[in-house]
């Protein structure tokens, strides 16, 4: 089922080498496939795999009119020609999903075309993908008790500092004659290796935890102006490169207002600004399902999916297990159960219930399975659990530090305007 989602499509004409005429129509790109559709008789004219794709080129019919061309396995050769909204766009776009299709593992083209999906399987889906999501949450939550580490660490730096100036304060706020000159001379050597250590100290934790990497095509404000890039999710907001890994730009996690999902592989990121034109970009990834999930617990009061996934996670997802379950993996699997499911309906109940109290619900191999990754998931949420205590415990920690840290600086304010 998700090999029929169409990803993109472009008008365009193709070349019908048997009639030797361009025939206008819609290029049309899916998951793991190209397909052509004529305009007048809706007739699919091209259907080929992207797995039997051997080139894809740029090129020019009579070294005019600009054109993509598609060797296929037996050196078969399509022509696409008059593409809008232009050349470059359609082009980088396809060669992305191509390539990236040649980069997957050799079963994973076969997972896009299911075959039927019983009870135990579907379950097992269920458990793998909470699984898999857990582990996400769990490493973002990594990231964050890092940073919390950070902050601690540097609390503790100033409040060394403030303990020097402290010390300072009282030597200066001590009668003015000369033996209290000494040791202030010799207070710079001890405040100057504290600075070099916080900062080294701080260096590495810092808030560039990458959390997942995925090759783009990226563009901004048009569809023409369409590039090859990467889109770097951190825990501290997002990062747009181009192929030559330039930052074109950083969201921060604050100041990002909307992450709006088109598709399964499409989405805008949008940054608002006063006086100035806004920040949005448009990025499309083969590698977006795996993406989106993650960007839904980084980002949940910002990100906005489309109707038909609100509609499936209100009607059809009544466990929490099924609500933690991404809707870029459920939706064409509940869409095939759910047809298999109803056509038994009509006037066959008994027969249905007969053959369920023949076959059983789950196979040995997958009881198997199913108590693995249950074992995995209480493993997983254990350990998330004794995470998220540490952290507030690392929390009440950095209250009280930042509550006495204040109450010092003030204090050290009042002596320092008593002294001029």
């Amino acid at each position: 089922m998700s090999g029929d989602v169409c990803i993109y499509s472009w008008p365009c004409s193709y070349y019908l080498d048997i009639e030797k005429r361009w025939v206008p129509g819609k290029l049309s790109l899916l998951p793991c496939s190209l397909k052509f559709t004529t305009d007048i008789a809706g007739e699919v004219l091209v259907g080929l795999p992207l797995s039997s794709i051997v080139e894809i080129r740029k090129e020019a019919s009579h070294f005019i009119f600009s054109a993509i061309t598609v060797l296929e396995k037996g050196h078969l050769k399509h022509w696409f020609g008059s593409l809008r909204p232009s050349r470059n766009a359609v082009f980088n776009i396809i060669e992305h999903f191509w390539r990236e299709l040649l980069l997957s593992p050799p079963g994973a083209a076969a997972e896009v075309t299911p075959s039927p999906i019983t009870r135990g399987q579907e379950l097992t889906g269920l458990m793998a993908s909470s699984q898999r999501r857990l582990e996400d949450t769990a490493k973002v939550l990594h990231h964050q008790g890092e940073q919390l580490d950070s902050v601690m660490k540097d609390l503790e730096k100033m409040d060394s500092d403030l303990d020097v100036a402290d010390r300072l304060l009282t030597e200066l706020e001590s009668p003015s004659w000369w033996p209290f000159s000494s040791k202030l001379w010799k207070t710079p050597v001890e405040v100057k290796p504290r600075e070099s250590t916080s900062m080294a100290g701080s260096e590495p934790f810092g808030k560039e935890g990458v959390v997942a990497k995925i090759p783009a095509i990226i563009s901004q404000r048009t569809e023409f102006h369409v590039k090859p890039g990467r889109l770097t999710i951190l825990v501290s907001g997002l990062e747009i490169h181009d192929s030559s890994s330039l930052l074109l730009h950083r969201f921060e996690r604050e100041d990002l207002d909307d992450i709006k999902v088109h598709s399964p592989y499409e989405i805008s990121i949008r940054q608002r600004f006063i006086g100035r034109p806004d920040v949005a970009y448009r990025v499309i990834s083969a590698k977006m399902p795996e993406v989106i999930p993650l960007l839904e617990v980084q980002f949940s009061k910002k990100i906005e999916l489309p109707q038909e996934a609100s509609v499936l996670r209100s009607t059809g997802a009544s466990s929490s297990t099924e609500r933690s379950w991404s809707f870029w993996h459920a939706a064409p699997r509940l869409r095939g159960c759910t047809t298999q499911r109803e056509l038994p309906e009509g006037g066959q109940e008994g027969g249905q219930l007969q053959l369920q109290r023949d076959q059983p619900l789950l196979s040995e191999r997958e009881t198997q399975e199913l108590t693995q990754i249950l074992t995995k998931l209480k493993g997983l949420a254990l350990d998330t659990e004794t995470e998220l205590e540490r952290q507030d415990e690392a929390l009440g920690g950095i209250t009280a530090a930042v509550d006495r840290a204040t109450l010092t600086v003030d204090k050290h304010n009042r002596r320092m305007k008593r002294l001029t």
